[in-house]
C-alpha cells in the first residue's frame, strides 16, 4: 500500500511539474506570407480583388471614392477602356482560357502543402526551444472565402472615410449578382493576427514567400497592417508582444519609408522628405541562402533536353519588377538580383560545363510614354502599354534607392532581348526560371509558356511532340492561337477613321490572314488616348517557330521548320519548387534562426 502511495504521488508531482512548465512555456505565432490566389476566376473573385489591391493606398480615387460607396459598387466591373468589350469580360475570358488548360490553378494547394511542411518542421523543434508554436497564413490578397487571411480585413469591412457604408455586396444585375455562395458579411472576420492573439502567442514572426523571400511591396504592406493589429492590441491590453519579419530583421524597408507627406503611398507623387538608408549589412537571409538557391537545380535539371550537352544549353532567369517610384524604399529588385546571382553560381557548380554567359537575368515589360497624350485635369500620366513591351505593365527594374537605375551585367535584359541573345549566341537549349515563385500557379502554366511561345515558337517547346497531358489534360499544351486573350478581336476597316465601326475581323496571325487587315493589328485606340488593355495591336501570334528572328516582309513563316534566322532549338519553363518538403524545413530553419538570434539581441540589450 506503501509503495503504491508513493508511486501515486511521484505521478502527481510529475503531473505539476509538467503542468507548470507548460504553463511557462512561450507561444511563438508564425505567419507564413504569401500573394494569395484562387482556383478559378470569376466576376466576384475580379470584384473582391479590386476592392483589395486599392484598400492599401488610402491616396487612391478607388480607396476615397469607390470602396465604401455602396451606390457605385454595381459598377465596379464596367471600369476598364470605356468600349463595349468591358474589363471584367476581357479579364473572364483570359482566365477561361487558362482554367481550362489547367484545369484549375494549383497555387493554394501547393501553398497549404508548404506550410504544412514548415508546421510538421517547426513542431518537431519545440521541445528543445522551450516553445509552443502556432502557425497562420496571412496574404496581400484575399477573394471571396479566403477574406479571413488578409492582414485585416475589417479594415476593409468598416469603412474608412467619413459617411462611407461597410462594405457588405454579393452583385447584383450589373455584374451578374446576385453571386452564389457570397457572403455579405466576409470581410466581417478576424485577420490572421488577430487569431494569434486570441491564442495568446507571446510575439508574431513572419516569414513572406510572396516572391520567393525577395522583400517587396506587397510584403511590406502586410507586415505593416498586422504590426497596426498588434499595435492597437498591446496598447488596449498593455502587452508588449512584438511582430518581427525573418526576410528583413533589420527592418530596412521601414527605416527607409518616406517621412513626408506622412502616410506617403507612390499615388503622391515623389516623397517630400525621403529617407536614404543604405542596402549594406541589410539583406534579406534567404535571398541570401546557398541553400535555397540550390532548391531550384532540380526543377532547372527537370527541364533539361537530356539530347542537348550542358556546354549548348542557356539558363534565363525572368522577373517582375516593382512600381515606379517605390524605389524610394523598396528593394525586391536587389534581392532579385542576388538569389539570381546565387542560383547562377549553383547551376555552374553543379553544370560546370554550361557557358556562364549563357545564364542571365531579364526582366518583364513595363509602360511606355506616348507624347500625343495631353496631361491636365484627371489625366496624370501619358503611359501606356505598348506592343514593343508585351502588352505588359508589370513593374519598373529600378535598384533600391537610386534615380531609376536598372540593373547591369548580366542581368539587364528585358526577356525577349535576353531570349535574342542566347539565340544568337548559338544555345540550343533554353531553361527559363522565373526565380520570384517558389510554387506552380496559372503563371508558370500557363501565362509565362505563352509569353516564351510568342518570341521562341510553340513547336520549339520541349514537350511538342508527345505533349505534356499531365500538366494540361485536356490538349496536353498551354499555348493559345494568341497571347492577349482578352482583347476585342474586331477592328475597323483600313484607312478608316478612329471613330468608324469596328466591322472586320482582325488578323492575328503572323504572315497575314489573306484580308485587308494586316498582322499586327492596327492600333484602334485614339493616338491621344493610351491604349486600351483590349487593344487588338497588343496581340503576339503564337507561331510554329516565333516572332524572334522573322521579319513578315521577307516571306511567310513554316509550320514545319523555322526561317530566316528563327530558334532552331528547343525551351521550357522550369519545374518550380512546389511540394518539395525541403522547402518546408528551410522556412522552418529561417523562422527558428531569426527567433534565436533576436533572444540573443533581446538578452544583450537587458545586460
Amino acid at each position: 500500500m506503501k509503495n503504491t502511495w508513493m508511486t501515486l504521488i511521484a505521478a502527481l508531482i510529475c503531473f505539476v511539474g509538467a503542468t507548470a512548465m507548460a504553463a511557462d512555456t512561450r507561444k511563438v505565432g508564425v505567419l507564413y506570407v504569401v500573394h494569395g490566389g484562387v482556383d478559378s476566376t470569376n466576376v466576384q473573385v475580379l470584384w473582391d480583388s479590386t476592392m483589395q489591391i486599392f484598400s492599401y493606398d488610402q491616396h487612391s480615387a478607388i480607396y476615397q471614392r469607390v470602396i465604401w460607396n455602396e451606390d457605385v459598387w454595381p459598377t465596379v466591373m464596367a471600369f476598364g477602356d470605356g468600349q463595349s468589350y468591358s474589363n471584367v469580360a476581357s479579364q473572364l475570358d483570359k482566365y477561361a482560357f487558362e482554367d481550362e488548360r489547367i484545369g484549375h490553378d494549383p497555387n493554394n494547394q501547393l501553398t497549404e502543402k508548404q506550410m504544412s511542411d514548415m508546421t510538421a518542421a517547426l513542431k518537431k523543434r519545440e521541445a528543445d526551444l522551450g516553445v509552443t508554436f502556432v502557425v497562420d497564413k496571412a496574404q496581400w490578397l484575399g477573394p471571396t472565402d479566403q477574406t479571413k487571411y488578409l492582414p485585416e480585413p475589417r479594415r476593409l469591412y468598416e469603412p474608412q472615410i467619413e459617411g462611407g457604408a461597410r462594405l457588405s455586396y454579393c452583385g447584383s444585375e450589373t455584374d451578374g449578382g446576385p453571386w452564389p455562395d457570397c457572403d455579405l458579411e466576409r470581410y466581417n472576420v478576424d485577420g490572421p493576427a488577430e487569431r494569434l492573439l486570441a491564442q495568446g502567442v507571446d510575439e508574431i514572426i513572419m516569414i513572406d514567400m510572396t516572391t520567393a523571400g525577395v522583400r517587396f511591396w506587397k510584403t511590406y504592406d502586410v507586415v505593416s497592417r498586422s504590426r497596426d493589429v498588434v499595435d492597437r492590441y498591446n496598447a488596449t491590453h498593455g502587452t508588449d508582444i512584438p511582430v518581427t519579419w525573418v526576410n528583413d530583421p533589420t527592418d530596412l524597408m521601414r527605416d527607409s519609408f518616406p517621412l513626408e507627406p506622412q502616410g506617403w503611398t507612390r499615388s503622391l507623387g515623389a516623397p517630400i522628405k525621403d529617407r536614404a538608408v543604405p542596402l549594406t549589412d541589410r539583406p534579406s537571409p534567404i535571398t541570401e541562402d546557398p541553400e535555397f538557391a540550390a532548391l531550384y537545380i532540380d526543377g532547372i535539371e527537370a527541364r533539361l533536353n537530356p539530347a542537348i550537352a550542358d556546354k549548348d544549353t542557356a539558363v534565363m532567369f525572368v522577373n517582375h519588377s516593382i512600381r515606379d517610384g517605390n524605389e524610394v524604399y523598396d528593394p525586391k529588385v536587389n534581392d532579385t538580383v542576388a538569389l539570381n546571382n546565387l542560383i547562377k553560381a549553383e547551376v555552374m557548380r553543379t553544370h560546370p560545363d554550361i557557358d556562364p554567359e549563357n545564364v542571365i537575368g531579364t526582366w518583364m515589360g513595363l509602360r511606355v510614354e506616348n507624347p500625343n497624350i495631353e496631361l491636365g485635369g484627371r489625366v496624370r500620366s501619358n503611359l501606356e502599354r505598348s506592343r514593343e513591351m508585351r502588352a505588359e505593365n508589370l513593374g519598373h527594374r529600378w535598384l533600391y534607392e537610386t534615380d531609376k537605375v536598372p540593373p547591369g551585367g548580366d542581368q539587364k535584359y528585358f526577356y525577349w532581348d535576353g531570349l535574342e541573345y542566347l539565340k544568337d549566341r548559338g544555345a540550343k537549349h533554353i531553361v527559363v526560371v522565373f526565380t520570384q515563385v517558389v510554387i506552380d500557379s496559372v503563371l508558370t502554366l500557363v501565362e509565362l509558356p505563352n509569353q516564351i511561345g510568342a518570341e521562341l515558337g510553340t513547336k520549339t517547346w520541349l514537350y511538342d511532340v508527345d505533349g505534356d497531358f499531365d500538366r494540361y489534360p485536356a490538349h496536353g499544351i498551354p499555348f493559345a492561337d494568341y497571347w492577349g486573350r482578352q482583347v476585342q478581336t474586331m477592328c475597323r476597316p483600313v484607312d478608316a477613321p478612329v471613330d468608324a465601326p469596328k466591322s472586320e475581323p482582325c488578323c492575328f496571325v503572323m504572315g497575314g490572314c489573306g484580308t485587308s487587315q494586316p498582322y499586327p493589328p492596327l492600333r484602334q485606340t485614339p493616338i491621344n488616348r493610351a491604349m486600351e488593355d483590349t487593344d487588338p495591336h497588343l496581340v503576339r501570334d503564337l507561331s510554329a517557330y516565333g516572332e524572334i528572328g522573322y521579319d513578315q516582309t521577307n516571306g511567310a513563316p513554316d509550320e514545319n521548320g523555322p526561317v530566316q534566322d528563327q530558334f532552331t532549338g528547343t525551351w521550357a519553363i522550369w519545374a518550380p519548387i512546389s511540394g518539395d518538403p525541403r522547402m518546408g524545413e528551410l522556412l522552418a530553419g529561417h523562422v527558428v534562426r531569426h527567433m534565436e538570434t533576436r533572444q540573443t539581441k533581446v538578452q544583450k540589450a537587458e545586460r
